[in-house]
């Protein structure tokens, strides 16, 4: 049976000399690994304290990287331990109706476009009748 940690015992191995790491609810010991990880081993100390699986994943690893693991496996983790992840849920707005807004603006346009002609048009007849 696999040995079960909670998030605070993973979280105790955090440096290049000591570093476990929680992947899909499973726990690797990849102290070995780092000097040989294609992406440094900075990306993976980085990765300690928390669910890393987000990053595991977002990264693309291939089905020999996947493999692997198993050799670095040294448990299970206790998933009430980690904090559960929050989604983004943005606010309640009105609707935004293009159709609405267009039809207004076309009428506003209908109202102002003559009144501005004729302007215009009295501005100018105003302006040669007094410079007449």
């Amino acid at each position: 049976m696999a040995k079960v940690f909670t998030l605070a015992e993973v979280s105790e191995h955090n440096t290049n000399k000591d570093c476990w790491l929680v992947i899909d609810g499973k726990v690797y010991d990849v102290t070995k690994f780092l000097e040989d990880h294609p992406g440094g081993d900075e990306v993976l100390v980085s990765s300690t304290g928390k669910d890393a699986t987000d990053d595991f994943e977002d990264v693309g690893h291939s089905a020999t990287a996947k493999a692997m693991m198993e050799e670095f496996y040294v448990g299970d983790i206790n998933t009430s331990t980690i904090p559960t992840k929050t989604t983004y849920t943005p606010p309640k707005q009105p609707h935004y109706n293009q159709d609405k807004t267009s039809e207004f603006i076309v009428k506003l346009l209908q109202f102002l476009v003559p009144l501005i002609i004729l302007g215009v048009a009295v501005g100018i007849r105003f302006y040669t009748k007094s410079s007449a």
